[in-house]
């Protein structure tokens, strides 16, 4: 052993030897305990030598890749007082890059004795290293050849929201040795797929090493989505075919999703860890410094403050967990080369002793950070402390979850919110993020997630249908907004399935042609169910796994989703880079947007206010200003008609131009638009739009006169939204 650095932290080889580093301010001895290959066996007990600016760090000559490790941390007990070092529990390092070895429960994970007098007060002398997974010094070499990031513009970004295992457990074309894993994932067919829906970002549920929970294995149950990390620099070893592989795995899939020209960001949960309360096991922050590590109640330091409820909350107030946090981020950019990240209960992150602080540490950190500002930073902007809902108040530079989309679309669909309350929705939520500088593609537009119900049976269920997760049917979500249409669950009357694939539709178009970025969940484009299950985290089976059988039997609601992101990226008016402006924008001298009512004129301000105004068309005016110059663009003209009314309704098109005719692209009553000749009317020819139903117009001009007759349909009235 000799003296070695305190940088970088973890355990890095350089070619002759393991640099050891661990951050704990509070010990007073590090022991480093190394293993035999399977973990089995502790081999070795080595003190580090130093201790320098609170870093505990020595250097193995001779000791490489493949090395099994942990730790044993001294330090006071003391649980009133927020510390709780117990050298008895081997703890992971913090900056572990492979595990070998399964969590297995046992009372002998725990600091405290389970059971006695005093409870967590007490001190446990059982040994926990038999039943805690072990780590590993990585070797990282691996050659990227010419593969390197497709850097999307967030202007063009459609996300896809997936997991690991889910996506390709039930694959056909995936060889059942890598179904489940990140070499399925990567598997040609899969990407090949993907692409193909025109999707752009996939984005990935937690792969970071995480932990079953005890409570849900004895019900013969897993954390399947796993959001209880224990390890933010390892990939979960579940999703390997060899966990002596790991780093080089996941680099293989992330190097053919980028040879394909697609993104890969990552879910991550940095608010909290596996190791919940203080009633909670001791696996590695607890042991190593858990005054430092969690939020702690400033005049009762043996609890924790849970803003997560999950029992704890990583202290992102102290310079060194935030340090933690983003040196994790870099390593999955720079190490790892993925495109972005998904952050779990966001405003966790920017919570100071104080509350949410838009200025916090932690996002002052990445905004200067010359690795994190240029990659994709998505807030999920809420959690369950108090004052939590903090959409639209992330800093330049991030991305938001927008549940008000979510919320307002699907009341809009089953005809309980109207034109008035959609419409700001459609074009980037402005009155939410226009601020700051901000763009609309800070707005992450969805109707479905991973959390609630799937498309499918968010328009076949009026009710959550949660049984099989064994908790009475009182976990997840009771008011889901949803509309089974007319009958619970899976139905043959031929009507309402026609009503429901009518209503997946307009979700998707709705969806994918609002202003901002679009994220779809996987398999909703071919309608895959759970069952009526909206809260699925714990079910690791044909509930949650995507039916690929279904790919094939709704083949046409595949074609619908690639004609609708196929028109996404034809015009570009779907998708602008600045907020469009609802009244007049004196620098071009013409409306960007303008709201038609049914008889084709321009919305009038009772309009706006009437709940039953369901029926109602929004004209993008391709002349838009596209950048900050002050000119007029030349992209093509659109309208949208959205109808949540039940019964048909007999649509105007606005103008009255005898040169200008509207082209019909998209009627989602049609499963599938007939190919060959266009459907062509004239400005001022009517057109019945089916009840419950969406349609896309463009404009076709032949100057520019033509073109001012057709999107001024008439009085221009104060604009509600």
């Amino acid at each position: 052993m000799r003296e070695g650095l305190p940088h970088p932290r973890g355990a890095f080889w350089d070619g002759q030897g393991t640099n050891f580093s661990l951050f704990s301010a509070n010990a007073t001895k590090v022991e480093l305990c190394l293993f035999d290959a399977d973990g089995q066996t502790e081999l070795e007990r080595i003190e580090l030598p130093e201790y320098t600016d609170e870093i505990w760090h020595g250097y193995l000559v001779d000791v490489g890749p493949g090395t099994v490790y942990g730790y044993r941390v001294h330090g006071p007990y003391e649980p009133e007082a927020g510390h709780r070092f117990n050298p008895n529990k081997l703890v992971i390092d913090p900056y572990a890059r492979e595990f070998v070895g399964e969590l297995r429960w046992d009372d002998a994970l725990f600091g405290y004795t389970i059971g006695a007098e005093g409870d967590d007060l007490t001190f446990d002398e059982r040994d926990s290293a038999p039943f805690i997974p072990k780590c590993v010094v990585a070797d990282s070499a691996f050659d990227w050849k010419q593969s390197v990031s497709p850097l999307v513009p967030w202007d063009r970004t459609v996300i896809y929201e997936t997991h690991v295992r889910g996506y390709t457990k039930l694959h056909p074309q995936v060889p059942e040795e890598l179904r489940g894993t990140f070499a399925g994932l990567a598997v040609p067919e899969v990407i090949k797929y993907i692409k193909s829906l025109g999707i752009t970002t996939v984005e990935l549920l937690p792969i970071h090493a995480f932990v079953y929970d005890s409570l849900l294995l004895e019900k013969g149950l897993t954390n399947y989505w796993g959001y209880n990390s224990i390890g933010f620099f390892a990939p979960d070893p579940r999703y390997l075919i060899d966990r002596r592989r790991g780093v080089q795995e996941f680099k293989e899939m992330v190097a053919r999703f980028h040879d394909a020209g697609l993104e890969v960001i990552l879910d991550v949960v940095y608010n909290h860890t596996a190791e919940g309360n203080e009633r909670g096991p001791t696996l590695c922050f607890k042991g190593v410094d858990n005054a430092s590590y969690y939020r702690l109640i400033p005049d009762q330091k043996r609890y924790y403050i849970n803003d997560t409820g999950t029992g704890n909350t990583l202290n992102l107030s102290h310079p060194r967990v935030i340090q933690m946090v983003t040196d994790s981020l870099r390593f999955w950019v720079n190490e790892m080369h993925v495109d972005g990240f998904r952050f779990d209960l966001g405003t966790i992150l920017a919570r100071e002793p104080n509350g949410f602080d838009n200025q916090s540490g932690f996002l002052k950190a990445c905004s200067q950070d010359p690795v994190l500002s240029r990659v994709k930073l998505i807030a999920e902007p809420w959690d369950c402390g108090p004052g939590g809902y903090q959409v639209g108040e992330f800093p330049p530079g991030w991305a938001e979850w927008n549940d008000q989309y979510r919320d307002v679309v699907r009341d809009f669909w089953r005809g309980e919110a109207s034109a008035g309350k959609v419409a700001p929705r459609l074009y980037g939520s402005a009155d939410i993020f226009n601020k700051f500088g901000r763009r609309p593609y800070a707005s992450i537009n969805f109707i479905t997630a991973h959390d609630g119900f799937t498309l499918n049976d968010l328009v076949s269920y009026n009710e959550r249908h949660n049984e099989a997760n064994l908790e009475d049917n009182r976990d997840g979500h009771e008011h889901n907004r949803s509309w089974n249409c007319g009958a619970e669950g899976p139905t043959e009357d031929e009507g309402i399935n026609t009503l429901r694939g009518r209503q997946i539709r307009n979700f998707l178009a709705t969806l994918l042609l609002s202003q901002g970025t679009p994220m779809l969940l996987a398999g909703d484009e071919f309608g895959r169910t759970q069952q009526g299950n909206n809260n699925a985290y714990c079910q690791d089976n044909d509930i949650s796994w995507v039916d690929w059988s279904l790919a094939e039997k709704n083949e046409t609601l595949v074609r619908f989703v690639q004609q609708m992101t196929a028109l996404r990226a034809k015009f570009p008016i779907l998708r602008r880079n600045r907020f469009l402006s609802a009244l007049e924008n004196p620098r071009i001298g013409l409306k960007e947007i303008t709201w038609i009512n049914a008889s084709g004129k321009e919305m009038e301000d009772e309009q706006w206010t009437d709940d039953g105004m369901l029926c109602f068309g929004m004209l993008l005016d391709g002349r838009a200003q596209e950048t900050g110059l002050r000119q007029r663009s030349h992209d093509a003209t659109l309208l949208i008609v959205l109808n949540a009314f039940h019964d048909l309704v007999e649509f105007t098109l606005p103008g009255d131009s005898p040169d200008a005719r509207w082209t019909l692209l998209i009627d989602t009553n049609l499963p599938d638009l007939p190919t060959g000749r266009k459907a062509i009317f004239t400005t001022g020819e009517t057109y019945g739009v089916t009840g419950r139903s969406l349609l896309v117009f463009s404009l076709e001009a032949h100057s520019e006169n033509a073109i001012d007759r057709a999107v001024k349909p008439g009085k221009q009235s104060a604009q509600k939204t």
